[in-house]
């Protein structure tokens, strides 16, 4: 009686993103780390910006040895950061984002992003929903997720933004999604979430501002119905862009067609530039982004 085949041990997973001037060598230097380690490249991006002069990499590899930790694949990496001035990452690819979701009252993007993380679609770990409302609480605990309504006047906005500050270093947060928060964050808030801090709003040509923007959009007679995900900055709604989507629309749409149109323009749109963030994919380029999906 022959014995069945024996499982090939898995190696791990690590990522290792990184930008730095443009200079001849860099590609090689990284090869050259790889091979040292025994790794398997997976998959390996780059691009090369002409108008900055910056380099821009994404390299996701296997390493034989499960028990090697990112922390000392980092350590041998240094010389080679040093070497080129390189701003740079590695990471187990295996470890989930921590993230934590302010939402208001439309609960369509926080159920979409919810969805997608429990069928296995977005590799997030969601510690807590904060919101300003306490409409939320019941899809929160569908999900068996804590929630936590955290309201929001003018006189008690400085309490609040120091409450939500206190959570994400409290539960060790890596990420901040604002899935239609309806609240304009501070500058100070902003610079201390700068770049873990994702928004979505409608982006709709021409810009509709205030409230009901379906309404205004029906009433103008728009074509095209549309979304952006960015990162937050202290100018509003101004941020570095990661992902963006139309879909046209036309005159037989009344103005509840074109919002539930938005809804799911909007929730795709976050999907996509939250599981990006989460894998490493989007690398800043001062006010751009570089984005390999």
């Amino acid at each position: 009686m022959s014995g069945g085949a024996t499982e090939p041990i898995r190696g791990r997973d690590h990522v290792l993103t990184l930008d730095c001037p443009d200079r001849p060598g860099i590609v090689h230097a990284v090869a050259e780390f790889l091979v040292h380690h025994d790794a398997n490249i997976t998959e390996s991006r780059q691009f090369d910006d002409p108008d900055t002069g910056r380099f821009f990499m994404r390299v996701q590899f296997e390493t034989p040895d499960p028990r090697r930790s990112a922390g000392e694949l980092a350590q041998g990496f240094g010389w080679v950061a040093e070497a080129f001035g390189m701003s740079w990452r590695l990471v187990d690819a295996a470890v989930r984002t921590r993230a934590l979701i302010l939402v208001s009252r439309y609960e369509h993007c926080l159920n979409d992003l919810l969805f997608r993380r429990h069928i296995g679609a977005l590799p997030i770990d969601v510690a807590l929903i904060v919101s300003n409302h306490p409409d939320a609480a019941d899809l929160a605990a569908s999900y068996g997720l804590d929630f936590r309504h955290v309201p929001v006047t003018p006189q008690t906005k400085p309490e609040a933004e120091a409450e939500l500050m206190g959570l994400v270093d409290e539960l060790g947060i890596d990420l901040v999604v604002l899935a239609r928060y309806m609240q304009i964050l501070s500058p100070e808030l902003c610079k201390r979430l700068e770049g873990r801090a994702i928004n979505i709003h409608h982006s709709f040509l021409p810009g509709f501002k205030g409230s009901r923007p379906y309404h205004q959009a029906h009433a103008r007679g728009v074509k095209l119905i549309g979304a952006t995900a960015h990162y937050v900055t202290p100018d509003l709604d101004e941020g570095p862009i990661i992902e963006q989507d139309v879909i046209r629309v036309d005159h037989s749409m009344g103005a509840a067609h074109l919002a539930a149109v938005g809804r799911d323009v909007e929730s795709q749109v976050l999907a996509r530039a939250v599981r990006w963030h989460s894998e490493q994919r989007v690398l800043l380029n001062e006010g751009r982004t570089v984005v390999f999906a």
